[in-house]
Formats: structure tokens, sequence, C-alpha cells
């Protein structure tokens, strides 16, 4: 087994070509559309870049998530919690669990890892 350095994409991670990964499920007002690209898949865990226009979603997490802001702005606001304003340079860790809402001001880019 050997390591991935991820570090060439987050650096990369503006400029990387991603594929339409249709409409947002977890979106509650307008569509909200998404686009990604997976760099690393095994079984339930994955890592890559994720992208989804701005709107307003509803978010119950089945997994830990690490993410880390590569443009736009959303704020996070966890059930019973209080606001969070997160843009380019935040890197934020979701527990399994985790439920609120984010909305997304405008087009959101992150690098991600799922576990």
């Amino acid at each position: 087994m050997s390591v991935s350095i991820l570090t060439p994409y987050l650096a990369g991670a503006t400029d990387a070509v991603l594929e339409d990964w249709g409409p947002l499920e977890e979106a509650t007002g307008h569509e909200m559309q998404t686009a990604g690209v997976s760099l690393w898949r095994d079984g339930d865990a994955s890592a890559g870049v994720w992208e989804c226009t701005a709107g307003p979603s509803r978010w119950v997490l089945a997994a830990h998530e690490v993410i880390a802001i590569v443009a736009g702005r959303m704020t996070v606001t966890q059930d019973g919690g209080e606001p969070i304003e997160m843009s380019a340079g935040d890197v934020a860790i979701f527990p399994k669990g985790w439920s609120g809402a984010w909305e997304v001001h405008e087009t959101i880019r992150k690098v991600y890892a799922i576990f």
C-alpha cells in the first residue's frame, strides 16, 4: 500500500477540470449544480475536488469529512449552533453525524476527504 500525496491537487484545485455531477440532492431551495473529480477511493473513503453553485442546502453526514475551501464563500450552521462564515483558505472537519445547513453565497470549490 502506498501513500497518496494530494498537495499538487490542492495547489491546482482552483483550475482542475471537473466532471458534471448533476444537481445537489441536499438542496433545499432552487436547483444547485455540482461538479467534481475523484482523486482517490477505497471502499467508503474518498478524496477529491468538488464544486457547487450558490443556494441553500441541508446536510446530515454519514461519515467524517475534512474540507479545504479553494474558492467561493458559504455560511455553515450546525443544528443548534451559530453561523460560521467560510471562504478560500479555510479548512474544516465535519464529524460523522453532523447535521445543519450550508448556505453557499457564491460558487464554492473544495478539496475533500471523506472517511
